[in-house]
């Protein structure tokens, strides 16, 4: 079923003053901008999909209201990662430019919610006509960027705890709520560097992390772990704040 197109500009201002991208632009700046731009808002149902993995990304989108639960999954289907993003968010800026400008994952409604989009070639334009536009979408895909690289990092030289935190944090989008990692155990323990498979992984990250443990600060986000030793996956729920994570069952 096609989208619902939402044309109504009653708080078109309001709207774009609280998207990450767009934040710091001047009310006037922003009028320009909204009449020399194309803007669609469109409406999705819960369960609707807004787009399906390797799509080609040819619009940048923003949620502006309600949440989406965005998935990714390696080609063989034995590891993904879930996590929700929630009003006001943009989806995947990673992936709107570069060498393969497609989505990672699917991304589906989880209730009634409100996505505008801009063609790719009429943001170009907004980004190349004022350097706060720029300066925002730079600044966003460079912490996407450095935050990869501490991630790989600390899996080749951190503590374990360091290893999946930084981890976690790199494989998903900054703001974003109710994580799920799902894969054997057997990639877990590989991942980790895990040497003796008899100990359980999932049992020592619960110790590794006792409840209220603060083991890692990075930007604005607060973490809590929670694993699951039957089903094999790591749940993560995240707040506004600073990075901590906690284990505890399911």
């Amino acid at each position: 079923m096609k989208p619902k197109e939402d044309s109504s500009s009653e708080s078109i201002f309001t709207t774009l003053r609280e998207l990450p991208l767009l934040k710091g632009v001047s009310q006037a700046r922003l009028q320009e901008v909204v009449g020399n731009t194309r803007f669609h808002f469109l409406k999705y149902a819960p369960g609707e999909t807004i787009a399906e993995a390797d799509e080609p990304c040819t619009h940048i989108k923003f949620v502006v209201s309600g949440s989406v639960r965005l998935s990714v999954t390696n080609a063989s289907g034995r590891f993904s990662v879930d996590q929700t993003l929630t009003a006001p968010q943009v989806l995947a800026p990673d992936y709107l430019f570069g060498r393969s400008p497609r989505y990672p994952g699917s991304i589906v409604a989880i209730d009634r919610v409100g996505i505008m989009q801009i063609a790719k070639e009429d943001y170009r334009q907004m980004l190349s006509s004022d350097p706060v536009f720029l300066f925002n979408f730079l600044n966003t895909v460079s912490t996407n960027a450095q935050k990869g690289l501490h991630g790989i990092l600390a899996v080749a030289t951190g503590s374990l705890e360091e290893r999946i935190a930084f981890w976690i944090i790199s494989m998903t989008q900054p703001g974003s709520t109710d994580i799920v990692l799902r894969c054997q155990h057997r990639d877990l323990y590989a991942l980790f560097g895990v040497s003796h498979p008899g100990t359980h992984l999932l049992a020592k990250v619960a110790n590794l992390f006792p409840v209220g443990a603060e083991v890692i600060q990075l930007g604005q986000n607060v973490g809590s772990v929670f694993t699951d030793a039957n089903e094999g996956l790591v749940r993560i729920t995240r707040t506004k704040g600073v990075n901590h994570y906690i284990s505890d069952a399911c």
